[in-house]
């Protein structure tokens, strides 16, 4: 029984040495035999990845771009498959191996750049201002001892708020949904967060509209695991070029009308 067990034991070596955990595999000899790329994407992000009740889609700015790219790299024939992520499950779910990249408002960072390589930038993200229009506010610069910043509480946003409108009065509350509320009753003349999320807000409550320009940088780029150069690459090469015939400026507008680029 102790040679048997000792036999099996061999075996099972033997057989994994001779295969590739899902993780290990190489996306883009895969994809070449099998058309197919599995993107990590947001449902419950307005604008940029939202579930619809009614037709049990995911719809969005992210997902559009991933059509895209499905496309420019493996032609008309090529299917975008999408996993839904949440920010805490989408690097375990890329490093198993479960999905083939993230497109999901993942801000570029030296910490994720440890665990995961990144695109070039898609989307220009950063910190905003939400105001009611006609708002004499105009941007950070008019910000001053007469205004008040709505902020979520310990979040970063009222650290920079602090920073860069040092004289502003900062008011935090616990989460989104009480800060604009807050503005909606005029405890604030302005609310801050990132634009992505102060986009969703203003395309919900029309009366509402960004002020100026992002004063943060915090881009948005696409994950792809450690190892994967030549899949990193084509992202790349398709990505310039929806950027450079005009398709990207079409999904732009389409979910972002109202922005200057």
């Amino acid at each position: 029984m102790w040679l048997l067990s000792i036999l099996s034991l061999s075996l099972v070596f033997l057989g994994s040495c001779g295969s590739k955990s899902i993780a290990e595999q190489d996306i883009f000899e895969r994809i070449e035999e099998t058309p197919e790329i599995i993107w990590g994407v947001k449902n419950d992000t307005r604008l940029f990845g939202l579930m619809n009740i009614e037709t049990r889609e995911v719809e969005g700015f992210d997902i559009d771009i991933a059509r895209a790219l499905t496309k420019e790299i493996l032609g008309s024939e090529g299917k975008a498959s999408f996993l839904e992520v949440t920010s805490k499950t989408r690097i375990p779910l890329i490093k198993n191996g479960n999905i083939d990249a993230i497109i999901a408002t993942m801000t570029i960072s030296e910490e994720r750049l440890k665990q995961v390589d990144f695109s070039d930038v898609y989307f220009e993200a950063g910190q905003s201002l939400l105001v009611k229009k006609g708002s004499p506010i105009k941007g950070i610069e008019s910000l001053d001892s007469s205004t008040t910043v709505l902020a979520v509480k310990g979040s970063t946003s009222a650290l920079n708020i602090r920073e860069y409108a040092p004289e502003a009065k900062v008011l935090e509350l616990e989460n989104y949904a009480e800060a604009f509320t807050a503005l909606q009753s005029g405890q604030g003349d302005a609310m801050t967060t990132d634009n992505a999320i102060l986009l969703g807000m203003a395309e919900e409550n029309p009366d509402y509209t960004l002020a100026g320009d992002i004063f943060t940088d915090e881009p948005y780029g696409i994950a792809i695991n450690k190892g994967q150069k030549a899949f990193l690459e084509v992202v790349n090469d398709a990505l310039r070029t929806i950027k450079g015939n005009g398709t990207y400026e079409e999904i732009f507008d389409k979910w972002f009308p109202e922005v200057n680029q």
